[in-house]
């Protein structure tokens, strides 16, 4: 592999983390879901493996991670449950 398409590859997969890192950011700033940074730390790959197809699209990522609950790893699963029950409380109050 050339110099040149190793740097595109490379530049490609900055880009997508990228684009996982602000959708999970973004998500906290919404009303109904609010992520924490060990949330995005523990669903990255989850992001990548069950939602690449919806990346940069934040709300169609958002989407897909909750349709796919049941596919999340155990760590992520425990973390996003919990961020969106501290996200609903704090919308009770």
């Amino acid at each position: 592999m050339t110099t040149v398409l190793k740097s595109q590859l490379h530049i490609r997969r900055a880009g997508i983390a990228l684009a996982v890192a602000a959708a999970v950011s973004a998500l906290s700033s919404t009303a109904s879901f609010a992520f924490s940074a060990e949330a995005q730390q523990m669903c990255t790959g989850d992001a990548f493996r069950l939602c690449s197809a919806e990346i940069p699209n934040i709300p169609r990522i958002t989407a897909c991670m909750v349709k796919n609950r049941s596919q999340l790893s155990s760590g992520c699963r425990v973390v996003l449950d919990r961020d969106l029950a501290a996200q609903r409380r704090a919308a009770a109050e």
